[in-house]
Formats: C-alpha cells, sequence, structure tokens
C-alpha cells in the first residue's frame, strides 16, 4: 500500500510539475514570472493616410490592457523590469463605409482601430513577438462617431486586449 501511494504521488508530482502554472483564464503564466509592465501605447494614427487622430485613445488603451491583464492573472503590475513587457503604437483609427444604398450613399459605417505591440517574456526569448492586432464597430451612416465612441472603443479594446492576452499568455 505504501509503493502505491508512493508511485502514485510521484505520477501526480511529474504531471503537474509538467503543466506549468495555469489560471482559471487558461492563461500559461511562465514559472517565476509574478510581474508584468505595459508600456506606453504611443498614438500615431494620424500618421496613416486616411486615418485619424483621436485624443485620449492612448491612455485609455493602455488602461484597458492593463485592467485586462490585472484581471485575468495573479501578476502584479508594475512600472519598470516587469518580467512580461507589453508596447507599441495604435497605428489606425478609421472611419470608414461599409453598405451603400439604392442612392449610393452609405448606410453604415465602420470604426477600425489596429495597434501593433510587442511583447517580451524576459523568462524565455522564445515567447518574444510583434504584432498586429485589429478590429472594428460597425454603425449606423446616419449616427455621428462622436456618439457611439465611448460603446465602440470599449467593445473594440476589448476584443483587440483579449486576442494580445491569447497571443502572450494563452499561446493561441
Amino acid at each position: 500500500m505504501k509503493k502505491f501511494r508512493l508511485i502514485f504521488g510521484l505520477l501526480i508530482g511529474l504531471t503537474a510539475q509538467g503543466c506549468g502554472i495555469y489560471s482559471f483564464t487558461g492563461a500559461s503564466i511562465p514559472e517565476g514570472t509574478d510581474t508584468f509592465q505595459v508600456n506606453y501605447f504611443q498614438n500615431t494614427a494620424g500618421n496613416n493616410i486616411g486615418s485619424v487622430f483621436e485624443p485620449g485613445l492612448d491612455r485609455d488603451f493602455t488602461l484597458a490592457l492593463q485592467n485586462l491583464l490585472m484581471n485575468q492573472t495573479n501578476l502584479q503590475l508594475v512600472s519598470s523590469n516587469g518580467h512580461l513587457i507589453y508596447e507599441g503604437e495604435i497605428t489606425e483609427y478609421r472611419v470608414s463605409p461599409m453598405t451603400a444604398t439604392a442612392n449610393q450613399t452609405a448606410a453604415q459605417n465602420r470604426l477600425t482601430i489596429s495597434v501593433n505591440v510587442r511583447y517580451f517574456n524576459t523568462k524565455n526569448d522564445d515567447d518574444d513577438f510583434e504584432k498586429k492586432f485589429s478590429f472594428y464597430y460597425d454603425f449606423p451612416a446616419a449616427t455621428q462617431v462622436s456618439t457611439i465612441k465611448n460603446e465602440a472603443h470599449e467593445a473594440i479594446f476589448e476584443r483587440i486586449t483579449q486576442d494580445i492576452f491569447n497571443a502572450s499568455l494563452a499561446k493561441w
């Protein structure tokens, strides 16, 4: 009976050790990692043709990414020397017509936000990446962007930050 318990205990221990640290959100936190850092995402969208500069977007996106990581992991947010580092730029903020009416006017518009992200894992350089993440929000053409901006930003940020989380920590 003692041999059985010993063997069973060893098997469980070896299995658990090979799995790393997981959270309920599907994150695979590298062993020894307990901090993350989100550097300020500069808004360079105004530099691209067809894209406009939206004041405050950089601050709002940076905070949205910080909040998602704090809520979905047990990592601590730090301002420097984080084990996991996120940085980048907001490269696109564009409103485009999507569907037309019989009178050749827009029936629906699309707000698109794109973000270039650089991710550094100081515990494992193989995980580092630089990727573009983008999402959109469709709204009626008769509606002004200013009236749907908060709702649209929230929906777009939720999708983009979750995609960043999945790429960096869930490995999707």
